[in-house]
């Protein structure tokens, strides 16, 4: 919908249909008419003095004569005027608001992306509460203010209390779409929290679509709430959930990568998709699949392609064609995940250790010395690094293991004197790293005793003091083993191996995690950097560049508003970059049918937008033209009369 609008006290007023003005044009020609000379009849008359001033207008000649302001001319063109506006079809909408002081809330999530239907210029559901909102605006009493925010994951305020119209305008037009789920609570709170303090009449206003992850949050305000809905229900379908990781194919055993998503059609009629997997920056398509979903129907839909090992790292889309009324969750992103096997870098590892990590198929072994293992690009990113009797600091890599160290401080862990004989009391059952495994039985005949900084880091303990702790950072895993293998009759057990698996299974699932998050938009973004970082950089998927402060070798980028890549990259001895990639995949946000919503009798209401719901005023126009048409006629005729 297209037209004028203008604010005059408590109303719009607006021209649907401003073509109509067209017929203005009309006044040319009427005017023309009032200035061109008239053909005069003959008649034979007794003297002709008296008409010396008519004779002497008719000889001059220029066929046009000086335009005198006559009342048919003033009549005709204000009913000209008056139909022009007419067929302009010109309207007031919105109304008087009460309230001396009034909260209103946009909502901004996912949902309020989705296209209107109808004819003309596509818009949005947020278009249309960007809308109500002028109206709202447009109706405040005089001397009343208003405060805007926008309702996300999270409230943000986009105006303070503002009397000024204009401001409060802007507020209301920089309100921006957030691909997350929307809860409202949060808005609803803060709304409360300023008002509360004010006096006379307070409101909140809530301009939503309707479709809310959490229709709760409205109830239990201290406030009257009226929530105001827009939008009309459309059908639409969408990925609500993606998984991608890394397997075995059938036959041969080479290795895929293996993606799984969940189709949802929230329509009233049945949907043939097409569902595409491609990678970043490219046409080429890896994987296709065509499937009919039936309404209020889910189905999972499995992808596979063999990567090379450039693939490693670089992102996925999966897109379902035809689109629909709601892009944003046609859409999901994903990365291709490191292979199945682990690189594990050794430093002067035992050989106990070694032939247990070799016993594991999916493990690739890099033995090495310290030296090698500290220059630059050494170690693979997510690598499992098991050192022996040493303990470095700054060294590449993911998880680590820590066998034998000297006496001293050991990433945050005193190693102590070395006892004899030390006996094995008790060890942390419910650590990943001991799970399913016993050290019942086990002798060792010399150990050095570790003080880690608290109780919670000791994993295994003996008589004396710990002989393994916990030494793991925000950025990675660590196990520190206080005494050497083989000095022990561990090795020879059961359990011993089931040590090491565990720490290589531990090892994997953080590096095919690659970071702690995020796993849906909105979500904290949480990136495992090495600690010697000292510059990090995030580009979101619209190419803004944001810098994040890193913190003991984690980077927490906290908004993250909308799906797609984010590439993050970091400055310092070991440099280097990651991609990781957030997703809506929420069935509350693309669900756009109709849901009722929490009514709670004297705080919350409910209303729908009129914004296409005018009171039109062409009919009074109309009745304006048509009297001055019949005054225009009965003065023409009234001289014809008043001669005969």
């Amino acid at each position: 919908m297209t037209g004028l609008v203008a604010v005059a006290g408590a109303a719009a007023f607006e021209l649907l249909a401003p073509g109509g003005l067209a017929w203005l044009a009309l006044l040319v020609p009427l005017v023309v008419l009032y200035v061109l000379k008239i053909r005069r009849p003959r008649r034979t008359v007794a003297s002709t003095w008296l008409w010396a001033t008519a004779q002497r207008d008719r000889m001059a000649r220029s066929p046009f004569r000086r335009l005198i302001a006559q009342i048919p001319l003033v009549v005709e063109a204000l009913a000209l005027v008056a139909l022009a506006v007419g067929l302009a079809r010109p309207a007031t909408r919105g109304r008087a608001f009460t309230g001396a002081h009034v909260a209103i809330i946009l909502d901004v999530s996912a949902s309020m992306s989705a296209l209107a239907p109808g004819p003309g210029e596509p818009v949005t559901r947020l278009d249309l509460a960007r809308r109500a909102a002028h109206e709202l605006l447009g109706g405040l009493a005089p001397g009343s203010d208003a405060l805007v925010l926008e309702a996300g994951r999270e409230a943000r305020l986009l105006s303070p209390l503002d009397r000024d119209r204009v401001r409060l305008g802007a507020a209301v037009d920089r309100a921006a779409v957030r691909d997350v789920e929307g809860d409202l609570g949060q808005a609803v709170a803060l709304a409360v929290d300023r008002l509360r303090q004010l006096g006379g009449a307070r409101r909140v206003v809530v301009i939503t679509d309707g479709n809310l992850a959490h229709p709760a949050a409205l109830q239990g305000a201290a406030i009257p709430v009226e929530v105001i809905t827009v939008g009309a229900p459309v059908d639409n379908a969408a990925i609500v959930r993606v998984d991608v990781r890394s397997g075995r194919g059938p036959g041969a055993g080479a290795e895929e990568v293996q993606a799984f998503l969940v189709l949802a059609n929230f329509g009233l009629r049945a949907r043939e998709l097409y569902v595409t997997l491609r990678e970043e920056n490219a046409s080429d398509v890896l994987a296709s699949r065509r499937l009919v979903v039936q309404p209020g129907e889910r189905v999972p839909v499995p992808l596979q392609f063999r990567p090379t090992p450039g693939d490693r790292g670089k992102g996925l889309i999966f897109e379902i064609s035809p689109p629909d009324a709601m892009p944003v969750d046609d859409r999901a992103y994903a990365i291709v995940p490191a292979g199945d096997a682990l690189p594990v870098y050794l430093a002067g590892a035992s050989p106990w250790i070694e032939r247990a990590l070799a016993a594991d198929p999916h493990v690739e072994l890099h033995p090495g010395t310290l030296a090698e293992l500290a220059r630059p690009g050494a170690i693979e990113r997510g690598a499992l690094v098991v050192v022996d009797g040493a303990c470095p600091e700054g060294l590449a890599g993911g998880d680590r293991l820590i066998v034998h160290p000297p006496a001293g401080p050991c990433l945050g862990t005193r190693v102590g004197a070395a006892v004899e004989h030390p006996s094995i009391t008790s060890w942390e059952t419910s650590d990943a790293r001991l799970r399913f495994l016993t050290l019942d039985g086990v002798h060792v005949a010399r150990a050095n005793l570790l003080e880690p900084e608290g109780a919670s880091r000791r994993l295994v303990n003996a008589s004396q003091g710990a002989l393994v702790t916990d030494v793991s950072t925000s950025a990675r895993a660590g196990t520190l083993v206080g005494f050497d293998p083989g000095d022990s009759d561990w090795p020879l057990q059961a359990s011993f191996v089931l040590f090491v698996r565990n720490v290589l299974e531990q090892a994997r699932v953080h590096r095919a995690q690659g970071a702690s998050g995020p796993a849906r938009a909105g979500e904290p973004m949480r990136v495992n950097v090495p600690s010697s970082a000292t510059h990090v950089e995030v580009v979101d998927p619209s190419g803004q560049r944001l810098e994040v402060s890193p913190r003991g070798g984690l980077a927490i980028l906290p908004d993250v508003p909308h799906a797609g890549f984010y590439r993050v990259s970091w400055q310092g001895p070991e440099a280097g970059s990651v991609l990781l990639a957030a997703n809506l995949t929420s069935a509350a946000e693309s669900d756009l049918t109709p849901r009722p919503l929490p009514l709670e009798e004297g705080h919350v209401t409910a209303a729908t937008a009129a914004v296409d719901a005018h009171q039109e005023h062409a009919w009074l126009l109309a009745l304006l033209a048509l009297g001055l048409v019949v005054l225009d006629a009965w003065y023409v005729t009234r001289s014809a009369r008043r001669v005969a």
